[in-house]
């Protein structure tokens, strides 16, 4: 029994010292290293549950390292402006200072091409198919985006707002609740309660707005019109500029059918005045007889 307590003290021993020189070793290491490289960076391998992140620029990489440095010798600065303070500083750097935060992005995007193949090559067809429909729903969303940012640059009219919506910009100030959700709620239940001539004013305020919005469309896209951006103009728009205007029924002079027409009518006609001038002899005849 003494043996086995003597070897189990012996590995304790042996495993705190071997601690103790880890600790040690790292310590000496991290103070030799110079202060660019000695900032904290966010693990980039990748991760069992979703692809491996980005990795981040050089410039990102200044940024996390001067960041706190910053903030302790300026404490009374807002965020917004210890990150201008910090990009001017990147600015005036020498390409040498910022040769290291730059080789240390170049070596994360190698790894990061590796650890995405890696990833790439343990999806199942599945993952796979369901990776290529989220980034088509990115990509569209990004679409929007920038689409709706150029129509706004470009001065696109405000869409006409609802009754309620008019209703509850006038008094979602005074509204109950603290929260913008519970401001909300309890203005659809005032709305609700309204009397039917108290939400008649906001219905035509609604319809009011309507004819503001079809005026200052049609003199916007006009204004589309004319630097060529007919693109951004609305498809009904363009539909009712190319519908052709209906036109009279214009009868046909000299044409084979007319002709025919007015041969049969003519024919038609001498006919009749056939029969009735022998009609009128006869009735001479047997008179003269009867005489």
């Amino acid at each position: 029994m003494a043996p086995f307590s003597l070897m189990t003290a012996g590995v304790s021993t042996l495993a705190k010292s071997f601690g103790v020189f880890c600790t040690t070793a790292l310590a000496r290491c991290t103070s030799v290293l110079p202060a660019t490289y000695s900032f904290p960076v966010k693990c980039l391998s990748s991760q069992a549950s979703g692809p491996p992140k980005r990795p981040l620029n050089g410039y990102m990489r200044y940024v996390l390292q001067q960041q706190p440095i910053i903030t302790r010798q300026n404490p009374e600065i807002k965020s917004v402006d210890i990150i201008r303070k910090i990009a001017q500083q990147w600015r005036t750097l020498s390409p040498e200072h910022k040769r290291p935060f730059e080789e240390a992005s170049q070596r994360a995007r190698e790894q990061f091409k590796v650890d995405f193949q890696h990833y790439q090559a343990q999806l199942t067809p599945a993952q796979v198919k369901q990776q290529a429909l989220e980034k088509r729903q990115r990509m569209a969303k990004r679409k929007a985006i920038r689409k709706k940012r150029e129509l706004t640059s470009l001065g696109k009219p405000k869409r006409p707002r609802s009754p309620f919506n008019i209703f509850m910009s006038e008094h979602f100030e005074e509204a109950r609740g603290i929260t913008t959700q519970a401001k909300m709620k309890s203005l659809l239940e005032d709305w609700k309660n309204l009397f039917s001539h108290q939400k008649q004013i906001y219905t035509q305020l609604a319809e009011d707005d309507k004819i503001r919005y079809k005026n200052e469309m049609k003199a916007w896209e006009g204004h589309m019109v004319e630097i060529g951006r007919e693109d951004l103009i609305r498809e009904q728009t363009l539909t009712t500029k190319k519908k052709p205007a209906a036109k009279t029924p214009v009868a046909k002079t000299g044409t084979k059918k007319a002709k025919a027409k007015a041969t049969a009518k003519a024919v038609k006609k001498a006919t009749a005045t056939g029969k009735s001038k022998t009609t009128t002899r006869t009735t001479k005849g047997s008179s003269a007889k009867t005489v």
